[in-house]
């Protein structure tokens, strides 16, 4: 669990975060357009990355990663997010959703088996969640895992997995077969890549975060051990689903925040730059009133970010912090890019413009891992059962 205490001292997490930092901004910043127009990471920026410890910063030391604790994990978040969210994305779903189902639910022999090579980016781990009937609410699962001797035979289908095409592990969720007396019945498996019957689809056509593949994965009868049932126990996938993607929506929220001050500084760039009869476009006040609006969004998302992962970290709020933080980052940062364009103009517009690249890829951010509409229930939900609760 995570502690006030985390294994990475202050002194040397501001270290990694300046490292960090500079390579954002030094070796990632300069591709973008590479990286947007190829649809792919450079091989030689995802060698980098692993060399900087990026593919298990969130992993704790003992399993080969960085150990940082969501505190220190939102600030790094908040520096990735100031550039493409294709890069993030490679390393996302292993330091997120699916490494820390392993980091919180799994055996012993379970995280020596997978989280060394997860950390150092040998391989890359797919958290097997969402299906056509079932995205922000997993109790709509369809997929499931019936007892077969004493292992499992899988049979389903994912859609808009998040690193399918490049995946060596999937993290998959699936329903009992028979369900249980006990429980809601939802169990999560480790189905290697290669296991026969699995079968990853296309990638995606997307309308953003181009560099981040997704498609579709199918499980036709696949079978698996008992050393793939995560923790050993058929009844741990929904609260493992819960716990990670609630500590990843802290996570987006901070991813949204970096973007939101990359919107910020390109709009600032451009105000002081750029003419309009001969003065700069700054000095208008209704484009002053703009770049108000974006840096009041940023700087209330950044300290809200904070905040929130503070009370995940202290386990003081880690069910209503989360979705609320989620909820309010991803829209501000969708607002914050929106004004970015409007400050451009007509240049705004144009494909090779960055803000026009950060408009369309944070769109995704208000739909994965529980769309905008999903954290309102959870917030609303928890804040009147807990009113409730004292009235009864």
């Amino acid at each position: 669990m995570d502690t006030l205490n985390p294994d990475v001292p202050d002194d040397v997490f501001s270290d990694v975060l300046k490292q960090v930092s500079h390579f954002v901004r030094s070796r990632v910043v300069p591709r973008e357009l590479e990286i947007m127009n190829t649809d792919t990471i450079p091989q030689d920026l995802r060698e980098q990355s692993a060399e900087m410890g990026l593919f298990g910063y969130a992993i704790p030391q003992e399993w080969g990663g960085l150990g940082l604790n969501l505190i220190q994990d939102v600030e790094v978040a908040m520096e990735l997010g100031y550039t493409t969210l294709s890069l993030r994305s490679m390393f996302g779903t292993n330091n997120g959703i699916a490494g820390q189902v392993l980091v919180g639910f799994g055996t012993e022999e379970q995280k020596a088996a997978w989280l060394p090579g997860m950390a150092s980016g040998d391989i890359v781990a797919s958290f097997a969640l969402t299906e056509p009937g079932a995205g922000s609410n997993p109790a709509g699962l369809r997929t499931t895992a019936r007892a077969d001797g004493d292992g499992w035979i899988i049979d389903g289908a994912k859609q808009y997995i998040t690193n399918a095409p490049i995946a060596d592990l999937f993290v998959v969720f699936a329903r009992l077969d028979p369900k249980p007396e006990t429980g809601n019945g939802i169990a999560v498996f480790l189905v290697p890549a290669d296991t026969t019957g699995v079968e990853v689809g296309s990638k995606d056509a997307k309308m953003g975060q181009q560099g981040s593949g997704t498609a579709d994965v199918s499980f036709t009868g696949v079978r698996v051990g008992p050393d793939a049932l995560v923790g050993g126990n058929g009844d741990l996938g929904y609260r493992a689903a819960m716990t990670s993607l609630a500590r990843g929506r802290v996570h987006i929220a901070a991813l949204s925040v970096g973007q939101a001050q990359r919107a910020l500084d390109e709009s600032v760039s451009y105000a002081a730059s750029s003419t309009q009869g001969g003065e700069p476009i700054g000095n208008f006040q209704l484009v002053q009133a703009m770049l108000a609006d974006q840096q009041t969004g940023v700087m209330a998302g950044r300290a809200m970010v904070r905040e929130a992962a503070r009370a995940w970290v202290e386990n003081t709020d880690r069910r209503i912090a989360p979705s609320a933080v989620k909820l309010f980052c991803t829209e501000m940062v969708g607002k914050v890019a929106d004004l970015a364009v409007q400050v451009h103009g007509g240049a705004g517009y144009m494909r090779e413009v960055p803000v026009e690249r950060i408009y369309r890829d944070v769109r995704l951010l208000r739909l994965y891992e529980g769309t905008s509409e999903i954290q309102r229930l959870i917030v609303g939900g928890n804040l009147f059962r807990a009113e409730r609760r004292k009235l009864s």
